[in-house]
C-alpha cells in the first residue's frame, strides 16, 4: 500500500473543481474513511479511495463536505470563509490561512 502525500493542510482555503465552492480544510485523511454506501451515492466521479480526502467547512453555508484531493485546488482569493464552525476549529485568519485552535486543558 502506498503512503499518500497530502497537497492541502488544516487551515488552508480550497476550491472544489466540480461544484465551484470554497471552503477551509478542518481534517485530512490519508485515504477514504467513509462507508461504501456513501461513496456509491455521493462520489459521482469515483475518485480514488487510496489518495487523501479532506473534511471541508463550506463557505457561506453551515454545510460540511468530505472531498477527494483530486477534486480540490488551492483557492486564489485567500479570503476568510464564512461558516458558523470556523471559530471552533481556528483561532484567527492570517496571511490567507487559518491558524488552528490550540486545545485548552
Amino acid at each position: 500500500m502506498k503512503t499518500a502525500q497530502t497537497r492541502f493542510f488544516v487551515g488552508q482555503i480550497v476550491h472544489h473543481n466540480l461544484f465551484d465552492y470554497r471552503g477551509v480544510v478542518v481534517d485530512v485523511d490519508c485515504c477514504y474513511q467513509g462507508d461504501e454506501q456513501w461513496y456509491e451515492r455521493m462520489a459521482v466521479t469515483r475518485p480514488p479511495k487510496d489518495e487523501p480526502w479532506y473534511q471541508i467547512l463550506v463557505d457561506n453555508s453551515d454545510g460540511e463536505a468530505y472531498v477527494a484531493e483530486k477534486n480540490l485546488e488551492s483557492d486564489l482569493l485567500q479570503e476568510p470563509v464564512e461558516h458558523p464552525l470556523v471559530q471552533y476549529f481556528f483561532e484567527c485568519f492570517e496571511n490567507g490561512f487559518y491558524k488552528k485552535r490550540t486545545p485548552s486543558h
